[in-house]
């Protein structure tokens, strides 16, 4: 079975700052309404999603992506429903590990979270959709593209449709989304 490189934990408070190294970067950043951040901006966000984690019950849970000794990305299962049993995907990784299979490997890792230890039955993520590598990534998780949603989110840039993937839980098959080339910044 595919053994992947990338291990997620729960986001600490002692974690800002890897997550300022990208969420601090317009490049990161570029299709997400917020951001680039200050670093009390990425301390505040920080603080918000560790206390999720003490929330009963608890819709939020952050986690952040180690691949090759460093913390280079994050993503973020959050329960929409749990009457109906629905969740939504989020991830960011650091420009400089574009391309290397963190995104595929921490959005996999949600799904398997979300469908096995929470039991939910449908998890959905959107994108930009000229975020062509975040569309790819979800692609290859087994996420089908259920269309889109238009003008979801003010950019700096203007008004931001969002592309919306989702899978249910009899659809996944965790050992068949493969690494792969993933070339973007997160899902909003």
């Amino acid at each position: 079975m595919f053994q992947s490189p990338v291990t997620l934990r729960r986001l600490a408070l002692d974690d800002w700052q890897a997550v300022h190294s990208w969420a601090g970067l317009e490049q990161a950043c570029r299709f997400q309404p917020w951001g680039p951040n200050t670093e009390e901006q990425t301390r505040a966000f920080v603080r918000t999603a560790v206390e999720a984690w003490s929330h009963a019950p608890q819709q939020r849970f952050a986690y952040v992506a180690r691949f090759e000794g460093d913390l280079v990305g994050m993503g973020e299962l959050h329960v929409r429903s749990r009457r109906h049993r629905q969740g939504e995907i989020t991830y960011i990784v650091h420009p400089r590990v574009w391309g290397r299979g963190v995104g595929t490997a921490i959005g996999r890792e949600l799904l398997s979270r979300g469908f096995g230890d929470l039991g939910l039955h449908r998890i959905f993520a959107t994108c930009d959709p000229r975020n062509i590598g975040s569309a790819r990534v979800l692609g290859r998780l087994g996420m089908t593209h259920e269309g889109r949603l238009r003008h979801t989110a003010l950019l700096r840039d203007g008004w931001r449709d969002s592309e919306v993937f989702g899978i249910l839980d009899g659809d996944w098959q965790p050992g068949t989304a493969a690494g792969g080339h993933d070339h973007g910044p997160a899902p909003a």
